[in-house]
């Protein structure tokens, strides 16, 4: 590991004015270490030579002040250097969530480049690992995501508020003292300068060992986390299927792996630690036993002694503390390289050029999907194939096919959560221009930045999440901006203002998390309610009636249909009762895609 990875300093604007004061207290606590060193010999030796009660009481108050003015620059530059610690990790908090979420480098979030416009929303293919990373590693899963942005970077305290300081210190301290006592005793100068390597090449060494071992707790520590979310997420699915004690099981293996590497790394630490308390110990022996001898003999005066004796062990305490503070700060550092591992992998559906957007019309949009496929890395049969179809305003399309013949895929493709590997997908004006070539006017749909793109669609999941706040809070979504009257007439619509007034506090009452106060067919009426308030061109929707009672079911084909008047619309379902409401019906086989049959 380097002492200072410099992907820190660039990428945490924090970071750099941080090192900065602390090069400037650094270089303060060396003077008033050196101060005080020469004022502690001056004062000893003053006294056994018999000086007056005046001149020590004078050299006491000095050393007294010296060494308040070391304890309050300490606090200072500690206190200093946990607020860069919480700036720090606070910028590569945001940028990591910016880069996963695709929201853009947000304004005052550090950095040497200013912020660029981001893809505009998350990618779930990325986040779920499905799609792997380009270096064939594989991408972190959502939790191991949230165990990296939190407890991961949190281990980063240490480091700016302990290792960082240390390390200007082992530099400016040793060639400080080295300076001083050369001055004063040219021997005692000799032995420190050929003794002090050994402790940085020791330190390399025990690194070299730890570093390992640090990486693999880093990592147990990181899929124990993301799997514990995995299992809290899933557990009533695994209630059902009664497999939550084997998941027990496998969280409680997991915790004693990490425990047990844990434990090693610790040992290292300590034994570390014990090596160079002895080098050190050694080292100083060696000073104090040629001076010993020579004052003994009358070849040095007593002041120059004492200076020497104070001074050599200062010269080995940076580096030992470097040491220590090494190994506390280890965690941090591996969950820093984790995070800019992340931030440097490409996220399939992100880019998106700001030429083309022009071209994209602010109206009505048509869409092309001409021989579209999509492969996951590290895997050999394609989720989709060879797709062919058309989406035009005023037209709905009804997507059937068997599971796992890539209808979702599809989805995902037009959200922008993933990108074709094979094909193209194409977006143009409703009404093509008549002086365009022939071309009508199509751009590529991965050349529209996917921010712009998704503000065109109202997409209504299977599952749609409700967070744990009113009604009225949750239907804005769709429209942040939009009004109370806007958000009932939204209501309305989807068939869901009727329920919505039967519950305690109407609009205001609170859904608790996932909507879990309500049954699967008003949770459903709720996402129509935002796409309604949405009022997008393009409305995607997943399996709209699965799993509902016919009268759930029977509003929601209601509301969807009203939804999808004069709009340009494709509907994913299992169910062909839909076939009826549709223009035109698309069946997907696995690894190909079928052709349009009109309804």
């Amino acid at each position: 590991m380097k002492p200072l990875d410099p992907r820190l300093v660039r990428g945490a604007r924090a970071v750099r004015v941080h090192l900065a004061a602390t090069v400037a207290t650094g270089t303060a606590v060396t003077g008033l270490l050196l101060v005080q060193a020469w004022l502690l010999a001056h004062t000893i030796a003053g006294a056994t030579e018999g000086r007056g009660a005046a001149d020590l009481a004078r050299a006491v108050a000095a050393v007294a002040a010296v060494a308040v003015a070391r304890g309050l620059l300490a606090y200072a530059a500690e206190a200093a250097a946990l607020r860069s610690a919480a700036l720090a990790k606070s910028q590569l908090r945001r940028r990591l969530v910016a880069h996963v979420t695709g929201a853009g480098l947000p304004p005052g979030a550090g950095g040497d480049s200013p912020p660029a416009p981001g893809p505009g929303g998350a990618d779930p293919v990325w986040l779920s690992g499905a799609a792997g990373s380009g270096s064939g590693t594989g991408t972190p899963r959502a939790g191991e995501l949230v165990t990296l942005a939190t407890r991961g970077l949190d281990a980063l305290d240490d480091y700016f508020a302990r290792y960082l300081p240390q390390l200007v210190l082992a530099v400016l301290v040793p060639v400080a003292v080295l300076a001083v006592v050369a001055g004063a005793d040219l021997l005692s100068a000799v032995i420190i300068a050929v003794t002090l390597p050994l402790i940085p090449v020791f330190m390399a060494l025990v690194g070299m060992h730890t570093q390992a071992r640090t990486r693999r707790q880093w990592r147990l520590l990181s899929r124990l986390g993301g799997h514990f979310l995995d299992v809290v997420e899933g557990l009533p699915t695994l209630a059902v299927f009664r497999r939550a004690k084997a998941q027990a099981t496998i969280i409680r293996r997991i915790t004693d792996e990490h425990r047990r590497t844990t434990m090693a790394t610790l040992r290292v630490a300590f034994l570390s630690a014990f090596v160079l308390e002895l080098l050190a110990t050694l080292a100083v022996a060696l000073v104090a036993v040629q001076i010993g001898i020579r004052l003994m003999y009358g070849m040095l005066d007593f002041e120059t002694a004492l200076l020497v004796l104070i001074l050599a062990p200062e010269a080995y305490l940076p580096l030992r503390e470097v040491g220590a503070r090494f190994h506390a700060s280890m965690e941090g550092v591996a969950a820093a390289e984790e995070v800019f591992a992340v931030l440097e992998e490409e996220r399939g559906g992100a880019g998106g050029g700001t030429a083309a957007a022009a071209a994209l019309p602010d109206g009505p949009v048509r869409v092309r999907l001409e021989g579209v496929g999509l492969t996951y890395p590290g895997r050999d049969v394609p989720a989709l194939s060879g797709a062919d179809l058309t989406l035009e305003p005023g037209r709905t399309l009804l997507l059937t096919g068997p599971s796992g013949a890539g209808k979702s895929t599809l989805l995902a493709l037009l959200l922008r959560f993933a990108s074709p590997t094979a094909g193209r997908i194409e977006v143009g004006p409703a009404d093509p221009p008549d002086d365009d070539g022939g071309g009508g006017g199509w751009v590529p749909l991965d050349a529209v930045p996917a921010d712009r793109w998704r503000a065109r669609i109202a997409w209504v999941p299977q599952d749609p999440y409700l967070f744990d706040a009113g009604v009225e809070d949750n239907i804005r979504l769709g429209a942040p901006d939009a009004g109370r009257e806007e958000v009932r007439r939204a209501a309305r619509l989807a068939e869901a203002d009727g329920f919505i007034a039967a519950l305690p506090d109407g609009y205001a009452t609170r859904l608790g998390e996932r909507g879990a106060r309500l049954s699967a067919g008003q949770r459903q009426r709720i996402a129509l309610a935002r796409a309604f308030l949405r009022d997008a061109p393009i409305v995607l929707l997943d399996e709209p009636t699965a799993h509902l009672d016919p009268d759930n079911a029977a509003a929601v084909r209601t509301a969807v249909l009203r939804l999808l008047k004069g709009r340009c619309g494709l509907i994913v379902a299992h169910d062909t009762g839909w076939a009826d409401a549709v223009d035109g019906v698309v069946r997907v086989e696995p690894a190909r895609a079928g052709t349009e049959v009109p309804s």
